[in-house]
């Protein structure tokens, strides 16, 4: 089922805040670099891609974490999807292997997958992210069975669609997992800087020196998707090998180049300008679950990230109440879109980063319309 993202209250995609685009800022940081681009427009950037923005996010990353990253073990990706896929095509040989991964995950990494053959193991996921204790039994059984992953894939922080937060304490565990069985671990922190509240737990690669570790990041969640940007980061040998896969030439120049004249004087700025609006549409979609669906639903209140995990009523028809919905003007995603095996689980996934706080009320005032009227006794 695909929701009609045309529709006025549209809570399905991922969209970045409007509200906050740099217009000015933006414009002026392209006409300062455009004129000093005439050499590096027209050459191929590279395997590695622009130099300075690798240099930007290794300080981001090295600011957030307190570990030391290189750029030279950077790698730019045209968006962090890019960046999914060629990982998965890296160390991934043929149809059939096995990746392991949390039980619902991002709907555009299951559907990369599914493309390349891959056969996805997931494990369930709780308030706290990837069950840690399940993880450890299933990859116990995948070496009983002489099958091991090709790797473990996993939405520490933020994780999409539900939103949750891996505490330390678990992310030491998944690591200590994947080194008993020496097994490849693949991070996808999109989301992490997009954060409200409370304190956040390092990533996997600052907390263990393990070497057989991949990281992907992206600056569609803190800048803007439409600018195409993400990254993998890597240490050699695992670097060269990814790099032996990539055959694009590299990736964008010239949006590279603006983004780091604008971020870098100013990243976390930014981040903290965008954040605090995005905190405010946050707690509008919120008190408007609350007073539209406080008695009927139950909901995730993430400290991050852009989306709402909404459980629905026991034995609700989510594909009829998804067509009620549309025609109320109001669109979501279905939680089996981000079920590993597409099983109907009774779930929705709200995203909030786009409409505005009047759109976000009067779009969850009619969705609690569709859902009190599926919940209606017959006549």
């Amino acid at each position: 089922m695909r929701m009609n993202d045309t529709l006025p209250y549209d809570f399905s995609s991922g969209n970045t805040n409007p509200e906050t685009y740099p217009g000015e800022a933006l414009a002026a940081a392209a006409a300062r670099v455009i004129p000093e681009l005439a050499t590096a427009l027209n050459t191929y950037p590279g395997k590695l891609g622009h130099e300075g923005l690798r240099r930007l996010l290794a300080a981001r990353e090295s600011a957030r974490e307190g570990v030391e990253v290189d750029p030279d073990h950077i790698v730019l990706t045209n968006g962090s999807m890019q960046g999914v896929t060629l990982v998965a095509e890296t160390f991934c040989e043929g149809s059939g292997d096995r990746v392991v991964l949390e039980e619902l995950t991002y709907n555009g990494t299951i559907e990369a997958y599914r493309a390349l053959g891959i056969e996805m193991v997931g494990v369930p996921v709780d308030g706290n992210g990837m069950r840690t204790d399940r993880l450890a039994e299933t990859l116990d059984e995948m070496a009983r069975e002489g099958r091991p992953p090709r790797f473990i894939y996993t939405l520490a922080t933020y994780q999409n669609p539900t939103g949750a937060m891996m505490p330390r304490a678990r992310r030491a565990e998944l690591l200590a997992a994947a080194k008993r069985h020496g097994c490849l671990v693949v991070e996808d922190n999109c989301y992490g800087d997009v954060h409200y509240d409370g304190e956040k737990p390092p990533a996997l690669y600052a907390l263990d020196d393990y070497p057989n570790q991949v990281y992907i990041g992206s600056l569609s969640k803190i800048f803007a998707p439409g600018v195409r940007l993400g990254y993998v980061v890597a240490p050699p040998p695992l670097l060269d090998r990814i790099l032996a896969r990539r055959h694009d030439a590299g990736p964008n120049t010239l949006s590279a180049a603006i983004t780091t004249e604008y971020l870098g004087p100013d990243l976390w700025g930014h981040v903290e300008r965008a954040n605090a609006a995005l905190r405010v549409k946050r707690d509008a979609m919120l008190a408007a679950l609350e007073t539209h669906l406080g008695n009927q639903c139950s909901w995730s209140r993430p400290v991050g990230g852009l989306f709402i995990w909404v459980r629905l009523p026991d034995g609700l028809d989510v594909e009829a109440l998804a067509a009620d919905a549309a025609a109320r003007g109001v669109a979501f995603k279905p939680g089996s879109e981000y079920h590993v095996a597409g099983s109907e689980v009774p779930f929705l996934r709200l995203a909030f980063g786009f409409p505005d706080a009047e759109t976000i009320e009067t779009g969850i005032a009619r969705l609690g319309e569709s859902i009190h009227a599926a919940m209606a006794p017959a006549a």
